[in-house]
């Protein structure tokens, strides 16, 4: 008997001396937060440049309201971040929004007095982004600064432009088609004339997020 129980105790030494050391090899084995080509695959590194185009089908717009229809359309709409951090899952990534535009010959505009569009510039880039597992991405602007996107109007007085902003946007990712969207981003105006709508709702899908043309999942 003090055989066997010296033998099991020496099992249990050594059964836990092993777990203690399978943390660090479990963690460096973990799937990244993103990762490219599939669900668990290659991490994305540091340094990566993340690009995604509209959604194939859809459009940006920039409405007066969250339920209405008023407002601007572009077909053509496109971010670029750098990946700045990609721990293992679960976690948050980390980004720097680089880019983000808008085809100015794609872009119209259905309210009164506006004769076209021409141009959406974001301005004050760039700015932070974090990713989690669950798909929640959050764009926040450097400290000190702010959100903000200029859109410039033809209309019949001349030419506007409307400054609108916001403290931060947020979007969703989905691996269906590895796509972020975005619905109804609140931005309010800070300067313009009249024409200018007081407050702009922003909504958008960009698909497929790739890097280096592999499609890039969260996990």
């Amino acid at each position: 008997m003090r055989t066997r129980a010296l033998l099991a105790l020496a099992g249990t030494v050594t059964a836990l001396t092993m777990a203690a050391a399978v943390p660090a090899t479990a963690s460096a084995d973990a799937g990244a937060v993103l990762t490219k080509g599939s669900a668990g695959g290659t991490a994305v590194a540091a340094g990566d440049t993340l690009t995604a185009p509209l959604a194939t089908g859809t459009s940006a717009t920039f409405y007066s309201s969250a339920t209405g229809t008023s407002g601007v359309s572009c077909t053509s709409s496109q971010f670029t971040a750098t990946a700045t951090s990609n721990p293992a899952a679960p976690g948050t990534a980390t980004e720097s929004v680089t880019a983000h535009t808008f085809g100015s010959s794609s872009c119209t505009s259905n309210v009164t007095g506006v004769l076209g569009v021409n141009g959406i510039v974001i301005d004050n880039l760039p700015y932070n982004a974090t990713i989690t597992s669950a798909g929640t991405l959050t764009v926040t602007p450097p400290s000190g600064s702010t959100i903000q996107a200029t859109v410039t109007l033809r209309t019949l007085l001349g030419t506007v432009s409307c400054v609108y902003r916001a403290p931060s946007l947020t979007g969703t990712a989905s691996n269906t088609d590895s796509s972020i969207t975005f619905t109804n981003q609140q931005f309010t105006k800070f300067s313009g004339s009249s024409l200018c709508f007081s407050n702009g709702y922003f909504t958008a899908k960009y698909a497929p997020v790739t890097d280096g043309g592999a499609r890039v999942y969260v996990n």
